[in-house]
């Protein structure tokens, strides 16, 4: 197998990377065969994943654009994988030039392409870290460098708790990263879920058997679950929603029932 000329050394490219099989699905161009031999497996049950990774990128965008407006001018985007055109400091920093963003990931291609998309970009940074061990995240060189954790931050937690079984405890990671932030911080989070997919649980159970195969077990969740994720925050309006019903810029296009899959929400720690 060639290794192409932006593949970290040292990675191991016969096995499939979550971040890599959402590039794929996203149409980018980081990613191995292997990858997208697990995503077309995956697509063999759920045919409509690239449209749930639409829209999952289309929430975090207008979630940015809010925080913004709300005078939050800083993000810590942690597993934010492989970064693709309108990644969180594009939105941010073209709505404000002076925003701040730290990309966290535990993929080294995710951490090793993210800085060379970011070289040059004084405002923007990022860690190799894990979201199972928040203190790696706060207490990183890099997050003294761009964050103040006096004033809010954004907290995005896009299409990653999922990935994250309850034995890792993801609820006391999230809390412990609730309780490093300012009032006024935003928790924003998309996550998988049954509910939504148009077709039947045992049909999506074989996507999700790929990702268990792939040793990235896809933990799906209920709404009630999800929302125990914003404990210590404030529901913003419209609350915990399908993806393209958070605060959509145009009317809610129906046509594509897959963008409905999962919940999306983003909570104000008081």
């Amino acid at each position: 197998m060639e290794r192409p000329a932006w593949a970290p050394p040292g990675i191991d490219i016969s096995v499939p990377s979550v971040s890599r099989i959402y590039d794929y699905y996203l149409g980018g161009s980081h990613n191995f065969e292997v990858d997208r031999e697990a995503a077309r497996k995956a697509m063999e049950f759920v045919p409509g994943l690239p449209k749930v990774m639409q829209a999952n990128r289309a929430f975090m965008r207008r979630a940015v654009r809010y925080a913004v407006g709300e005078g939050v001018t800083q993000f810590l985007d942690i597993g934010s994988g492989i970064p693709t055109f309108g990644n969180v400091h594009e939105v941010a920093q073209a709505a404000d030039p002076g925003a701040r963003v730290l990309y966290v990931d535990h993929d080294p291609v995710a951490v090793a392409h993210s800085g060379a998309v970011l070289e040059g970009n004084e405002n923007a940074g990022v860690v190799a870290a894990d979201l199972r061990k928040p203190q790696d995240i706060l207490d990183a060189p890099e997050a003294g460098r761009l964050l103040d954790l006096d004033r809010p931050v954004a907290l995005l937690l896009v299409s990653v708790l999922h990935f994250v079984e309850d034995a890792d405890e993801p609820r006391r990671a999230v809390a412990e990263l609730r309780d490093a932030l300012a009032p006024g911080s935003l928790l924003i989070i998309s996550h998988a879920a049954y509910e939504g997919i148009p077709l039947p649980q045992e049909r999506v159970g074989g996507a999700v058997g790929v990702y268990r195969d792939i040793r990235n077990p896809l933990v799906m969740r209920t709404r009630e679950e999800i929302s125990g994720f914003f404990d210590g925050f404030e529901m913003v309006e419209p609350g915990l929603v399908k993806m393209p019903e958070w605060r959509p810029e145009n009317a809610v296009d129906q046509e594509d029932p897959y963008a409905f899959s999962g919940f999306a929400g983003v909570g104000r720690k008081a």
